[in-house]
This record gives C-alpha cells, sequence and structure tokens, in this order.
C-alpha cells in the first residue's frame, strides 16, 4: 500500500492545498464514490452527475483553502456537490420556476414494504425521472433536510412553489410505486 494513501485527512487537506496532484488525486478516489451518489439524486441521468461530480471537485480544490475544520468535511464537500446540481441545471434553464402554486392531496401507500421492495437503483431511477424543479425540491427537502424557506432562496423560487413541486414529486413518485407494485385505491390511506 502506498504511503501517500494512509494520510490522515488534515494532512491531505494541507497537502492538495498545496496544489499536491498526487494527494488531489487520492482526495478524490477516497471521496468521488460517495460524492457521486449525491450528485446522481440531482441528476437526470448518469452523464450529468458525471459532470456535476467534475465540476463540484474543481470547486472543492478551488475552495479547499476556506475549509476551517470547523465542522465534517465530507458533509462541507456534499454542500458542494449539492450547490453545484443546482447551479448546473440553473445554468441549462432546466429549472421550472414559474409553477402555480396548487396543494395536492397527496395519498401515502398503506404497504410500508412497497419502497423496501425497490432495489436502490429502482428508486434512483424513480427520483432521477422527475422533472428538474420536482427532483431538486426532493432532494433538498426529503434528502438533505432544507426548508421550505431556504429552499426558495437556493432556488430563486417562491415557498408556496417550492411546497407545490414537493407535493408534486412526492405524487408521481407514489404513482410510480402504484404502477411498479400493481397498488389500487384500497391499498392507500389519505393522509
Amino acid at each position: 500500500m502506498n504511503a501517500n494513501v494512509r494520510l490522515t485527512e488534515e494532512q491531505l487537506l494541507n497537502r492538495c492545498i498545496k496544489k499536491d496532484r498526487i494527494a488531489q488525486n487520492i482526495l478524490y478516489n477516497r471521496y468521488a464514490p460517495k460524492l457521486f451518489g449525491t450528485c446522481l439524486r440531482y441528476a437526470k441521468n448518469y452523464t450529468d452527475a458525471e459532470d456535476i461530480l467534475q465540476e463540484g471537485f474543481i470547486k472543492i480544490f478551488k475552495y479547499l483553502k476556506d475549509f476551517r475544520n470547523e465542522g465534517n468535511f465530507e458533509g462541507w464537500m456534499r454542500k458542494i456537490m449539492v450547490t453545484t446540481a443546482i447551479n448546473f441545471y440553473k445554468r441549462k434553464n432546466l429549472l421550472n420556476k414559474d409553477v402555480d402554486p396548487e396543494f395536492v392531496n397527496t395519498p401515502s401507500v398503506a404497504t410500508p414494504d412497497a419502497i423496501s421492495l425497490l432495489s436502490n437503483e429502482e428508486l434512483l431511477t424513480m427520483v432521477q425521472e422527475l422533472p428538474e424543479g420536482y427532483r431538486m425540491v426532493f432532494n433538498l427537502n426529503s434528502i438533505e433536510g432544507y426548508s421550505h424557506k431556504e429552499i426558495s432562496e437556493i432556488l430563486n423560487i417562491s415557498i408556496n412553489t417550492s411546497k407545490s413541486q414537493l407535493s408534486r414529486a412526492r405524487n408521481t413518485l407514489q404513482q410510480k410505486l402504484f404502477r411498479t407494485f400493481n397498488l389500487t385505491k384500497s391499498d392507500i390511506v389519505h393522509a
């Protein structure tokens, strides 16, 4: 095993800040697989996720000197990846900011085992198939834990649009689950 791979996180970060290419490669190899999962959740497809990951790592290396070791380094990098993904779709004008706010009565599946029957890949595919705005709001709220107020500021949309897109995302995902498991209305409970 190469001695460079055994570097502590602090040693690795210091060497990366000094633009040590070997250390940067180690950092990338150490964290890219986990961060790629975050990119996939926000991306429409595998190629976009790769682009987001690449762009995100460029930002990580650029702003590494600003990391203050006051929090979790992996969490700091994940935030950069999320921001990069959002900006990636903003640049492509793929986020729908003009959705009419509606509150949809969203049914919930009475069979809690339905999601556990899905593989990670199947669930990821369902999320990736959501329209960009829905997917962004769903990931930010349901996965990352951002409030609708925070999402509205991040995506430059209204709070009601954030709520509406989350509701529509959940409804779309539930409809996909209904089709996947051949569920009927008698299998659902209204929240």
